[in-house]
């Protein structure tokens, strides 16, 4: 049971959602779904959990870092930071992939996801741990991922339509849709060594990059001679 109020914020996918937990923890979770306007409707549920709360009530603020929507999850980070702030309290971001309806009881299972551009990602998830980070594979890596999870028995999941994997049709019907969820990512917090929170605590929130940002280099004409 916590000593003190926690806020949960989860937006990587467009199945988003907020959860609060009193100091008594009870543990109220609003959802919303939105493909592109996360920021637009956010602040209605998230006014609705903590509104009352008074500043300084809030002494932990917990944000999923994804993969998943990099604008979403960036608009959920910004709102736990703001709300972070507001209240005096650490915010610390961490896998949303470790959320997953799939994880609630510590099963092994394959998480896959589409990159775009003839990518894609995979990672493996245990004991609300990753036993292996997302990583960068083509059609074939994650041929070979998903085949190696069919073979051990393990559940394939992605938040994406798994019509979009270049996947034989009897594996595709293996494939499971799961959004992760705040009330998740507060149980995955729960059930993490103290190495791990330890460890996400120290690293600054921002969304998880699967690539490296890709940053334009600004066009300086004038110090052209």
């Amino acid at each position: 049971m916590p000593e003190t109020s926690v806020l949960i914020v989860e937006t990587s996918t467009p199945a988003a959602s907020l959860a609060f937990v009193d100091a008594g923890g009870e543990l109220a979770q609003k959802e919303f779904t939105s493909d592109r306007s996360h920021n637009a409707l956010l602040f209605g549920p998230l006014g609705e959990l903590i509104g009352k709360e008074a500043p300084g009530s809030i002494r932990l603020v917990l944000a999923g870092s994804g993969p998943g929507s990099y604008s979403g999850t960036r608009v959920g980070i910004s709102a736990a930071q703001g709300v972070a702030l507001a209240h005096g309290a650490p915010v610390v971001a961490f896998p949303s992939i470790l959320a997953l309806p799939q994880a609630e009881n510590g099963a092994p299972y394959l998480v896959v996801g589409d990159a775009r551009r003839g990518s894609f990602w995979t990672a493996q998830v245990e004991n609300f741990t990753l036993q292996t980070e997302p990583s960068l594979t083509d059609a074939h890596g994650l041929q070979s991922a998903v085949s190696a999870a069919v073979s051990a028995g393990h559940p394939i999941v992605s938040f994406e339509d798994p019509a979009r994997f270049p996947l034989p049709p009897e594996v595709l019907e293996r494939v499971r849709l799961g959004f992760p969820t705040a009330a998740l990512l507060w149980k995955a917090w729960n059930n993490t060594d103290e190495g791990t929170r330890a460890r996400w605590m120290a690293e600054p929130p921002q969304p998880m990059y699967l690539k490296p940002p890709h940053i334009t280099p600004a066009k300086r004409s004038w110090l052209k001679v």
